[in-house]
Parts: C-alpha cells; structure tokens; sequence
C-alpha cells in the first residue's frame, strides 16, 4: 500500500471513532445476532459466531456486553431478520467501493447507500463490477508494541497454523490467510496470548488507485463518513490510497 502502515489507519480508525463506540458496539451485535441465528449460541461449535467474538474483542468490546448480546440473540431467534446485502460502485477517479450491510429493509439501505455515493461524486454498479478487483482474504494485525515475540518466531506459528503470509510493518505484522484457515490461525494466536488489534475475514484490493486531488479526496471522505453513519452498513472496502491525514 505504496508504504502506508495499516496499523496506523487502524489506530486512526479507532481514534476517529472513540465517541461512537456505542455505533461499532451495535454494529458488531448485528453481526452476533446472525451468528448464533446461523449456527448456534455456542462459540465451540459455530465457527463463524467465533470469529465474530474475535472481532469484538479486537475492538475492546468488553465481554460483558458480548455475552449480553449472544444470550439476547439466543433468546430472540424469531425477531432477528436481518439479511446479507452487498452493493458495489465507483468512488472519485475510479476508485472501487465494496459495500457489506446486514438490514431488516432493503429498500431504505439502498436507498441510503445510493445517496452516500451520489453526494461524494461517485455512483452504484451491478454486482460484479468491482468485487474481481479485490481477493478475500483472513487479515489478522498485531502491535508490535504487544508482542513479545520476535518476526522469526511469530512466523512460525502462524504459517504452522496455515497462514499465508507475514509481512512486518514499522509498528506491527499483518498475517493474511485463506478465509478457511482463518479461524485456526486466530485460534493458535489465542493460545499464544498474543493481542490482536484487527481479526477478521476481509476484501483486500489488488491493486490501489492514489488519490492525490484535493476535491477527489474530499468527496471520496464523504462518501465514507456517510457510510459509516448508516446503522445497516457493516463493512465498507475500497481500493483507495489517500494521504494521511496529520
């Protein structure tokens, strides 16, 4: 990514979003309630629901407020209808935007996404249309500063487990792995007790479009800040390097 460190944009991300902790919170209790819905209230036999918690955990969820989740979703099977949406589209320049939302009306979020697009100069397209420019992929990021272990070391246990790749950053290691190794590799880190600072299955671009136009950057902002404002939007993907923001 042309030198950026992802773990900086993580920080960024999460800094950025401090004061809506109660937003991400919601968010990522969507995505437990479809869990236990697919496959069980129980983490030991639902893989999925599993990955989720790691995810939350990654995000300081406390384990209260993950538990809470799990037994109310546990206990409210029928009232949990949220549906899988997907929209793809155009950003500024060209840039490539892949949308994830979980929604209970599909009208109003398309709805919502269109306009987030329609006022940051971008535009929705078929599916398809972007989503063979981006490769699935189990992403894990690591703070170095939370990591006792040395590269060498840290290697070896994530490619035994079935990693891909390691790749050390300035301030952390970013491991990629097959979305079905995934969860083994997250689990021989747990064992480890090492920290994770982002756990989750992903879409990595290919390749990235630099932004270096100040208008392209600004609109490009605001068609992220408005997805992040949608309540049905759960992951947002985009091709885009932009510079960062001191």
């Amino acid at each position: 990514m042309s030198g950026h460190s992802k773990f900086a944009n993580i920080k960024h991300r999460k800094e950025k979003n401090d004061a809506a902790k109660g937003k991400i919170y919601t968010k990522i209790g969507r995505e437990l309630a479809v869990a236990v819905k697919e496959g069980g209230s129980d983490p030991n036999n639902n893989n999925k629901l599993k990955d989720v918690i790691a995810k939350a955990k990654a995000n300081n969820m406390p384990n209260d407020t993950i538990d809470r989740s799990i037994k109310k979703a546990a206990g409210e099977l029928g009232n949990v209808n949220y549906e899988h949406v997907t929209y793809e589209g155009y950003g500024p320049n060209g840039t490539a935007i892949i949308v994830e939302g979980l929604t209970d009306n599909k009208n109003r979020t398309a709805a919502n996404v269109r306009n987030a697009f329609t006022k940051g100069n971008g535009n929705i397209g078929t599916q398809g249309c972007v989503s063979f420019m981006f490769d699935q992929k189990g992403q894990i990021i690591i703070d170095k500063e939370e990591c006792d272990l040395s590269a060498d070391d840290l290697m070896m246990i994530v490619l035994e487990a079935g990693a891909e790749d390691l790749q050390e950053e300035e301030d952390s290691f970013e491991i990629i792995t097959d979305p079905e190794a995934f969860s083994a590799v997250r689990e021989a880190l747990e064992v480890q007790k090492i920290p994770m600072a982002e756990a989750e299955v992903t879409m990595l671009p290919q390749t990235y479009v630099d932004l270096t136009d100040e208008q392209d950057i600004k609109m490009m902002n605001k068609i992220l800040d408005l997805l992040d404002e949608e309540d049905d939007v759960q992951n947002v993907y985009h091709n885009c390097n932009m510079p960062d923001e001191d």
